[in-house]
């Protein structure tokens, strides 16, 4: 798109625009030989593959769970040729919607794959807006075991 159309989208004046442009602060933006300024719009932009694995267990007493969780999922993730870029290990409930890792996981949206052993590692109920944020974000979650019951927690 074009910049004016950028800074309009932006809500700020095209000479901010442009001075944003002049001191590359408007990533991978670029100027045509006519000297248009193009700026590339963010969902044309492919995200380069970063895959999570997210291990989580009830309590301290399951520590040893979670390491053979986490192991699992970075197995699978070989097995698939998928490099993993975070593991990420958490002890909370899954009633407990105040799990930090999860959030920074989420709230980055750096992630374009996340793997969990089952649904509900993520949490006991509202799995279904976790999966709703992840695709719109551009996540894909990736779910090892289908079964609806997880005895561990």
């Amino acid at each position: 798109m074009k910049l004016s159309v950028w800074a309009k989208k932006q809500g700020i004046a095209y000479r901010t625009a442009w001075e944003h442009f002049r001191t590359g602060k408007i990533p991978n933006a670029y100027k045509l030989a006519s000297g248009t300024i193009i700026v590339p719009d963010e969902k044309q932009i492919p995200k380069t593959e970063f895959v999570v694995t997210y291990a989580r267990v009830s309590s301290s007493v399951n520590k040893s769970s979670l390491e053979s969780q986490s192991q699992r999922l970075i197995d699978f993730c070989n097995a698939k040729g998928w490099q993993t870029h975070l593991n990420v290990k958490e002890i909370g409930s899954g009633l407990n919607d105040k799990r930090k890792k999860l959030e920074d996981v989420l709230a980055k949206g750096r992630a374009t794959k996340l793997v969990v052993e089952h649904k509900d590692r993520l949490a006991r109920f509202g799995v279904n807006y976790i999966e709703i944020l992840c695709n719109h974000i551009g996540c894909e979650l990736v779910v090892l075991n289908q079964t609806l019951n997880d005895k561990e927690d």
